[in-house]
């Protein structure tokens, strides 16, 4: 099984408990107009390589993350869904955590198999309105919420992570609503609130893209600190 990967992180710390081997696919369905990989968006412009390549990669750094593990992300990673399979099943094999940072973008129809394969999920919701979510990343928030759906049905543990944009994300009676949806998730450990950065920024200009966040600054501390609040009320871990 072959794929195309964009770059790898050998102790990454913020991808899943503990210290992780993060695999970051090529592709991505998504156009986020907060992107900080834009790099990873074509999928063949990543280097090619094979499953057991990844995975021998992996064990030789298994020492390291025995109390974390590998999370596979992306780009989008479920867009090659058989190729994450592949590794998450040799991962598994050698007796070693594993996670998917997804946007929920690709049909469950599409990547039902590798979801099932990981032990947790990450799951990015972009907006919980579906409108909105389609104007901030060129598509709804159907799929990711069928999804989130599923994972409840097999019982398997999901990470929400939502990335706070001033001006656009940044939505105090969104995150309401996005706490009340969000409640009724018994698989949800934790709330991930991201505060918007803009150190991808150079990379839009490396590739002749138009940058809309140009004059968008990070979020104040004090409204990331509201916004753990009102995900709170409604039970929900957000760190």
């Amino acid at each position: 099984m072959e794929g195309y990967v964009h770059s790898v992180e050998t102790c990454g710390t913020v991808d899943g408990p503990g210290i992780r081997y993060v695999i970051f696919f090529q592709g991505c369905p998504l156009r986020c107009k907060f992107c900080h990989n834009p790099d990873t968006w074509k999928m063949y412009e990543g280097k090619k390589c094979t499953a057991k390549e990844v995975v021998d990669d992996i064990l030789r750094y298994k020492n390291f993350i025995r109390s974390g593990g590998v999370t596979i992300s992306g780009g989008e990673p479920l867009l090659q869904a058989d190729f994450a399979s592949e590794i998450l099943k040799e991962c598994r094999k050698h007796g070693i955590h594993t996670a998917i940072d997804t946007s929920g973008a690709v049909p469950l129809s599409k990547c039902r198999h590798a979801v099932d394969e990981a032990d947790l999920i990450l799951l990015d919701i972009k907006s919980i309105d579906t409108f909105k979510c389609r104007e901030l990343t060129g598509k709804g928030n159907e799929d990711a919420l069928k999804l989130l759906d599923y994972l409840e049905l097999k019982g398997k543990e999901v990470w929400i992570r939502h990335v706070v944009v001033p001006g656009i994300t940044e939505n105090y009676d969104d995150i309401e609503e996005m706490g009340k949806y969000l409640s009724r998730y018994k698989v949800i450990s934790r709330v991930e609130i991201l505060p918007f950065h803009k150190m991808g920024e150079y990379k839009w200009k490396e590739l002749n893209l138009k940058y809309e966040l140009e004059d968008t600054q990070p979020p104040e501390k004090e409204s990331v600190e509201k916004i753990k609040n009102i995900l709170s009320k409604h039970h929900l871990q957000a760190v």
